[in-house]
């Protein structure tokens, strides 16, 4: 199957090359573009025009698919019974300490994953049942994390779909589906991580590069920002933060020799209000760790929602790879700012202070994951820290007022390409272990990682522990010559064998204390663990395999006390809410992608897509 995918890519990427060379014609996709074909010369015109209308035309008009007027007033009565609240900053601080609310993608601005809620709990969770379903109807991977306000769940599907239904029945309110180019450049799928919310509001951010805002209550288009060009290499797949008035979002990239940012955006308006280069320009502090004028094809995209410390009003947000991904020969240095945490001022942008995870990146190990911000014990006294379980096997803890490095511990079983951190937290490379022409050797972990960035982990501030789902497969990478050609993958090398190849890969949840690095349970599973984790007050860790079971586990022994088959690979994220004095949990599940095709999955999964709701019986 990976064979095949690869050779798809090939083709794929010849396909581009001819198309400099000729008129680019596109169709839009998702059944509602009919079947005219456009150049995107005459796309771009009718743009141009059009520019000065676009606000109010999308103020008034509703992307539903196949909608008439009557069917969007249909859809506009079903949400004429509930009570719509501003989601206004005081909520987003409070994050889920309101048990009716899952207001972004960490769950709190910490991004803990956690809930108080007690209902469901170690002793009960066995009795839990489904309580209802939603299909999509958009076979391909699932990795949202939904959001819950005022008895509606906003749940994102693969190609920008995003549904507004109903939390304690599934009724489907209203849906939105977002026109897309046949053309697009998509590293590693179609997917989505998610919607952000905020005042009337509900924001996601589109495999063409766009930002879109809809009103959460019909589902009408509000603005639709274009962040960047699509057919020159970006997208963007990231769950949107909301910080006071401006929607903070990230882009991807990284394999198509972009420069990566991280862009605020008017709630409002959608008018862009700055925008962070992760690669600094020539002159600029940091330019210097790159070889020529490499930096302007160097990467570093951010592809996974930050965290946000509102005492010291920062903004921390990874970055990934650097281009090409595979053969640093062109871009000799450390490439700042890619594999690194940033701290930023949200209000300009305005770098505090970094951390490289992985200067000189050649494995493609990014530093795309979450990032939680959790007090430790450091020589006796609580440290306000950032923790991160990286892609390339450590997971570090920085003092999250200054980016000093603090400690770093290896989590994954199976680590070769570095000797360990010196005191700086900077790995030391073994040479034994770097790409070559020949990708003889196997290195550890392999670019998926480790923690990957598709998912996400746990914490619970009650057991103070974080709860990791990892990937255990090494590759074999080889290194190649690399031509940056606009809009083409760029990568310099990839994996030759994967352990996905012989069945060797496996999984793990870890449970791992951040003030030490000492993991204080493990749960293995026989694939690679790609599904995201919830912690609760009722003592429980949901997440998920890619055989298709939703797991329950107890949250200080790692007893599996609970599953439930749901006909798909899990790769999306957990949440849970309270709705009619009742909780739930909400699972998604939608297997596929790059990803799982690389470190190995079960030759019997199913493309599915839907949210599986369970609660205790009533």
């Amino acid at each position: 199957m990976r064979n095949a995918w690869l050779q798809t890519v090939l083709i794929s990427a010849i396909f581009l090359a001819a198309m400099l060379c000729v008129t680019i014609e596109a169709y839009a996709v998702g059944g509602r573009a009919g079947d005219q074909m456009e150049s995107v010369e005459s796309v771009e015109a009718a743009r141009a025009t059009q520019k000065s209308e676009a606000k109010a035309e999308e103020a008034e008009h509703v992307e539903h698919a196949g909608m008439d007027d009557d069917d969007q007033q249909a859809s506009n009565d079903k949400t004429g019974d509930y009570d719509f609240q501003p989601v206004t900053q005081e909520h987003l601080l409070q994050g889920t300490n309101d048990p009716a609310y899952w207001l972004m993608y960490g769950g709190n601005y910490a991004g803990w994953r956690f809930s108080p809620l007690t209902d469901i709990n170690s002793d009960n969770v066995k009795e839990m049942k489904a309580a209802w379903m939603f299909q999509t109807g958009i076979p391909a991977q699932m990795q949202t994390s939904p959001i819950v306000a005022d008895g509606i769940i906003y749940l994102t599907a693969a190609y920008n779909h995003l549904f507004a239904l109903d939390a304690v029945t599934g009724e489907l309110l209203w849906r939105y589906d977002h026109e897309l180019p046949d053309d697009m450049r998509v590293c590693c799928g179609p997917s989505n991580k998610g919607a952000a919310i905020a005042g009337d509001k509900v924001f996601m951010a589109t495999l063409d590069a766009r930002v879109i805002a809809l009103n959460r209550k019909t589902g009408a288009v509000v603005w639709n920002t274009e962040m960047d060009h699509y057919a020159n290499g970006f997208s963007s797949t990231v769950a949107p933060l909301v910080v006071r008035d401006k929607l903070i979002v990230g882009i991807a990239g990284g394999e198509y020799g972009i420069r990566g940012y991280i862009d605020a955006y008017d709630i409002n308006t959608g008018e862009r209000k700055w925008r962070r280069y992760t690669i600094p320009d020539k002159g600029e502090k940091g330019s210097e760790t790159w070889a020529g004028d490499s930096w302007k094809h160097g990467g570093a995209p951010t592809w996974v929602t930050g965290s946000y410390d509102p005492d010291q009003n920062l903004l921390y947000w990874a970055t990934g790879n650097t281009s090409p991904d595979w053969n640093g020969d062109v871009r000799k240095g450390d490439n700042l700012y890619s594999d690194s945490v940033l701290a930023l001022d949200p209000d300009t942008g305005e770098i505090k202070w970094y951390f490289q995870f992985t200067p000189h990146d050649i494995w493609d190990y990014d530093g795309n994951t979450d990032l939680f911000l959790v007090n430790v014990e450091r020589s006796g006294e609580i440290v306000k820290a950032l923790a991160q379980p990286n892609r390339n096997g450590y997971l570090y803890v920085l003092d999250r007022s200054s980016g000093k490095y603090l400690h770093g511990t290896q989590y994954v079983d199976k680590l070769n390409w570095s000797k360990g951190l010196d005191e700086a937290g900077r790995p030391i490379v073994d040479p034994k272990y770097v790409p070559t022409a020949e990708g003889k050797e196997f290195i550890c972990p392999g670019s998926v990682g480790g923690k990957n960035g598709s998912y996400t982990a746990a914490y619970s501030p009650l057991t103070q522990l974080m709860y990791v789902p990892t990937v255990e497969s090494c590759w074999q990478m080889t290194k190649s010559a690399s031509i940056f050609i606009k809009g083409i993958p760029f990568w310099g090398g990839g994996p030759g064998k994967t352990q996905g190849d012989d069945g060797s890969s496996y999984g793990h949840l870890s449970a791992i204390d951040p003030s030490t690095g000492e993991i204080k349970w493990r749960y293995q599973d026989a694939y690679p663990m790609m599904g995201g984790a919830l912690a609760t007050a009722g003592g429980l860790v949901f997440t998920g395999n890619l055989e298709g079971h939703a797991l329950a586990f107890d949250d200080a022994t790692g007893e599996l006390l609970w599953k439930f088959q749901t006909g798909s690979s899990m790769r999306a994220q957990p949440v849970t809410y309270k709705a009619g004095g009742r909780q739930y949990v909400a699972i998604p599940s939608g297997g596929g992608g790059l990803a799982v095709t690389l470190v190995g999955e079960p030759p019997l999964t199913s493309k599915g897509s839907a949210l599986l709701v369970f609660a205790l019986p009533e």
